[in-house]
Parts: C-alpha cells; sequence; structure tokens
C-alpha cells in the first residue's frame, strides 16, 4: 500500500512526509480494511488572517477495492489537523469493520434471546410460536408533536431543521463521502428542490429528486420506499 502526499497551493516539507508515514501506522490500517490499495493525504492552507486557527486543512482519502472514505480536519497547524484526521479516519475504518464482522454472523442472537434484549419483541415458546401476553384494559396514549403514540411505541421522534446552499450533485456526492454517510439531504442547484443521493452497490450511487406539486395528494402521493432502489 502507497502513500502519497501532496500538496494544493502550498509546498509540503519532508518533515512532515515523514511524520505522516508515522502517523498512519500501515499495519494497523490494513488490520481494519485488508483491501486498501492507497492512501491520499493532502494538504492545503487557508491564508485568510481571519481563519488562522483553521488555517492548515488535511485531508486523508483511503482507496480500496470496497468504498471511499475520506477524513478531513482543520487545524492551526497541519500536524493538528493529521491528528484529527487521522482519528476521524480510523473511527470510520472500525465502523467498517464492525459491520462487515456483524454481517458475517458473529455475535448474532438466537430468536429465543432477542426478547431479552430488543423491549417489545414478541417472545416464543419452544416450538418457535409466539408467546401472547395478557394487554391491560387501559394502554397509555403520548402525543409526540403531531404524532400519538399507544403505549410504549415502539417509536422514535425526533425532529431537525437545517439551513442548507443549493449546491450540485458532485458537490453532494462529495460531502456525502467526506462526513462518512450512506446518504446526503441536499437542495439541487439547478432545480432548486430537495434531493437525497445515496450509497448503492459497490461503486454505483442513486438520487432522488422530489418534485413539488400543489395538486398532488391522496394516500399514493409521497417519496417513500427503500433507498436502495
Amino acid at each position: 500500500m502507497d502513500i502519497v502526499v501532496k500538496g494544493r497551493k502550498t509546498e509540503v516539507p519532508e518533515r512532515f512526509r515523514k511524520h505522516v508515514a508515522e502517523k498512519l501506522k500501515l499495519d494497523k490500517i490494513q488490520k481494519l480494511d485488508g483491501k486498501v490499495i492507497s492512501l491520499d493525504v493532502e494538504v492545503s492552507k487557508e491564508h485568510n488572517p481571519r481563519q488562522a486557527d483553521r488555517s492548515d486543512r488535511v485531508e486523508i482519502t483511503l482507496l480500496s477495492r470496497g468504498p471511499v472514505i475520506r477524513a478531513e480536519a482543520a487545524a492551526g497547524d497541519p500536524y493538528a489537523a493529521l491528528d484529527l484526521a487521522t482519528a476521524k479516519l480510523e473511527a470510520r475504518l472500525r465502523k467498517q469493520h464492525d459491520k462487515r464482522h456483524t454481517r458475517r454472523g458473529n455475535g448474532r442472537l438466537s430468536a429465543a434471546e432477542v426478547a431479552d434484549v430488543v423491549p417489545g419483541v414478541a417472545r416464543l415458546n419452544g416450538s418457535g410460536e409466539p408467546v401472547t401476553e395478557e394487554s391491560p384494559d387501559e394502554v397509555p396514549t403520548t402525543r409526540m408533536g403531531p404524532l400519538e403514540v399507544r403505549g410504549e411505541g415502539p417509536l422514535v421522534v425526533r425532529e431537525k431543521t437545517h439551513v442548507a446552499a443549493p449546491m450540485t450533485l458532485d458537490q453532494a456526492l462529495y460531502e456525502m463521502e467526506l462526513v462518512g454517510h450512506d446518504f446526503y439531504l441536499f437542495v439541487d442547484s439547478e432545480t432548486k428542490e430537495p434531493s437525497v443521493v445515496y450509497r448503492r452497490h459497490a461503486y454505483d450511487y442513486g438520487v432522488i429528486h422530489l418534485r413539488t406539486d400543489p395538486l398532488a395528494g391522496g394516500e399514493s402521493s409521497g417519496a417513500g420506499g427503500a433507498l436502495g432502489g
């Protein structure tokens, strides 16, 4: 595996290149992702005096036979920025590693054990049939915003509002890779409509555009469904 260090509108001293090789421990990275091909480290500098505490930016891009993983950080000097970016990269590698580890079947629960771990799941008897329990006469009802929840759910309601500048599809893909998420909600700069870009299989991406229509309505309206379609 190769480590490529380059500067964008700035010179990268040899001392920093050696520090990168020491900081990015290849054996540790390869244990978390055995399909790594190369690591690209790009260093850039912001010359605006008002951003002196974030003047040096380091972006690490891990290329492998799986998804591309990026980690970026800014600080008052390139060494501190490298430390922050390396920590983010390792955290995302561990997340990917744990996800693959779980998919292989290790640590899976038997059907009989699920009810002890996950609240609200039906219990099974020795024959694998669900065990019904008597419900209380009165089921408590809780209002969560515009929704009405009977009993204890299961329902989690979390509402967020973000302010976003319109961007292109390429920018949205870059931002999604940057934060390490499987999808990214953005406002398309061409249509001015909300859209979602998401990761599909291998290196493929999908995009969903939501077009507003004041005349649309009824049970069939909406954009629900699985992102992987």
